[in-house]
């Protein structure tokens, strides 16, 4: 009898083709696959140097370059998975490259440093000059 794909236990994932959205949703680079598909839609994923579609099949040993926040990531994809599991299983999916691993430490580095601008409130007068420059007055 022929079981079903839940019952197979020494089933190969990397055999089954996985939707990009999915994937970056199993290896826990976004916390929804919703959240996943708008950072896909919006251009923030790219899939071995090109844009990518939300439907695009993920292979073993692709490159996709992801914006999380501030950082941006390079990974090299090692494992397929359409499930979401725990932190150290999905780690296991992917390895960060030693570029985008450095750039990540100097963005770090930079926003532990201090903030990049000065945010300064002005004083009362300059305020009142602001609004009255905006009236026309």
């Amino acid at each position: 009898m022929r079981g079903t794909r839940k019952d197979e236990d020494d089933h190969d994932e990397s055999s089954v083709p996985v939707r990009l959205d999915k994937w970056l949703w199993a290896a826990r680079f976004y916390r929804t696959r919703s959240i996943a598909k708008e950072a896909i839609e919006s251009g923030h994923v790219r899939y071995d140097g090109e844009r990518a579609k939300v439907g695009r099949a993920v292979r073993v040993g692709a490159v996709v370059n992801l914006r999380q926040g501030f950082d941006e990531r390079e990974v090299i994809v090692k494992g397929l998975s359409d499930q979401r599991h725990g932190a150290p299983e999905a780690q296991q999916l992917y390895e960060e490259t030693a570029d985008s691993l450095r750039r990540k430490e100097d963005a770090r580095l930079m926003r532990k440093s201090g903030p990049m601008f000065d945010v300064v409130r002005p004083e009362r007068d300059q305020r009142r000059a602001g609004t009255r420059f905006k009236r026309g007055e």
